[in-house]
């Protein structure tokens, strides 16, 4: 069993194989329907990722508005499970109610409910109207917004410290509890 000089690489052929036994060849199984349509969609018409994005943001902007997670009613998905088992914020507690706090343009309560998730609203919508845009026109209107490693690293870091900190029954921590 020696290495062909030139790749490096063992030969099928060359490797000994039990007798009766042939070389291993693996073959990938066919896409799934949901992989061909994400790669159908994805590769053409260039407006159609976009697109796709933001009809799935709209539903779900239209589902906050529809069910007011602020009000006393019971939502019908139903309440967080984690919450419900432990009686603590999860670090995504309160993110429905400040999307819908941030769609009614009322920023206080917006941030209030879920400020490091606020935060990062203004980041998201540049990345993906910069995304779609040069989907579309195939052009570098906008300039990169580079944000390093660290950067996200950071951010996350925080986000975590959050989740821990409004737990903690004291001022000022408590007013990011979510009731």
């Amino acid at each position: 069993m020696a290495a062909n000089p030139d790749t490096g690489l063992v030969e099928p052929s060359a490797v000994n194989q039990p007798d009766g036994h042939a070389p291993v060849q693996l073959e990938l199984p066919p896409p799934s329907r949901l992989e061909r349509l994400v790669m159908r969609v994805w590769t053409s018409p260039a407006w159609l990722a976009p697109l796709g994005i933001a009809l799935c943001a709209a539903a779900a902007f239209s589902y906050v508005l529809t069910n007011n997670p602020a009000d006393s009613k019971n939502d019908p998905l139903g309440p967080c499970a984690f919450k419900a088992l432990t009686g603590y914020d999860c670090p995504g507690c309160g993110g429905t109610r400040m999307v819908w706090f941030a769609l009614h343009g009322d920023v206080v309560q917006a941030g209030q409910h879920h400020l490091i998730a606020f935060l990062a609203i203004p980041f998201l919508l540049y990345m993906y109207i910069s995304w779609g845009w040069k989907r579309v026109s195939k052009k570098d209107t906008f300039p990169m917004l580079r944000i390093s490693g660290w950067v996200v690293g950071a951010y996350f870091a925080t986000w975590l410290a959050y989740s821990v900190l409004r737990n903690i029954p004291v001022e000022p921590f408590s007013w990011f509890f979510v009731s």
